[in-house]
């Protein structure tokens, strides 16, 4: 990829990635809930379905799932009331993801925490368009196109990553504050407000 591709590429997919949007705000709230070295796992998660859509989409497999739409819509229908399911339970100050007065207790699993991450990247429908849309013009159909799936890919997800880590911390520096008063119902409250508002993002969005 010459420069001055990599010029337009670099800022118009850190724009993408950096928006607001159901994988920040799942970022956000899992910094807030479990700490952002936590939520590493969501992210590992996240961005693994971030690669796969992205190289799906670049070899034109978005297509056929927008064909057959029936299997998508129940996809996203089952990972967005999960999600407004721990909200709920958050909200509630019950389950693994909510805060303890004592963090002593068993919490979500790292299994749970990509599956998490990976559900809510692969089935979120406005991913799938922006790389359908952004990705392909960026392919030189002169050049090998596994060699630049590996280059794009590789920078999608570092700009990604990145933007995930921004919106964990905040929300790990909103939790610091809200803990030095002592409001932990107060905290799960907003975490779950914001898990139950992806869950249906997903679902419904």
């Amino acid at each position: 990829m010459s420069w001055a591709l990599l010029s337009v590429f670099v800022p118009t997919f850190f724009f993408v990635s950096v928006t607001p949007g159901m994988c920040m705000t799942l970022a956000m709230t899992l910094g807030m809930s479990i700490g952002v070295k936590r939520a590493l796992w969501m992210m590992l998660g996240e961005l693994s379905g971030v690669g796969l859509v992205a190289t799906l989409s670049a070899v034109g497999v978005a297509a056929l799932l927008f064909n057959y739409p029936d299997v998508f819509t129940l996809f996203k229908y089952v990972g967005g009331l999960y999600l407004l399911y721990l909200g709920i339970q958050m909200w509630l100050s019950k389950g693994r993801m909510a805060l303890k007065h004592q963090e002593d207790g068993p919490g979500a699993t790292r299994a749970q925490l990509i599956a998490q991450g990976f559900i809510t990247a692969i089935a979120n429908p406005k991913g799938w368009a922006f790389f359908v849309a952004l990705l392909p013009p960026f392919l030189d159909p002169v050049q090998p196109l596994a060699t630049q799936l590996v280059s794009l890919i590789a920078i999608i997800l570092t700009l990604e990553f990145g933007c995930l880590l921004i919106y964990a911390s905040g929300g790990r520096t909103l939790r610091t504050l809200l803990m030095h008063s002592g409001n932990v119902r107060i905290m799960n409250r907003i975490a779950g407000t914001l898990m139950a508002g992806v869950g249906l993002w997903l679902a419904f969005g």
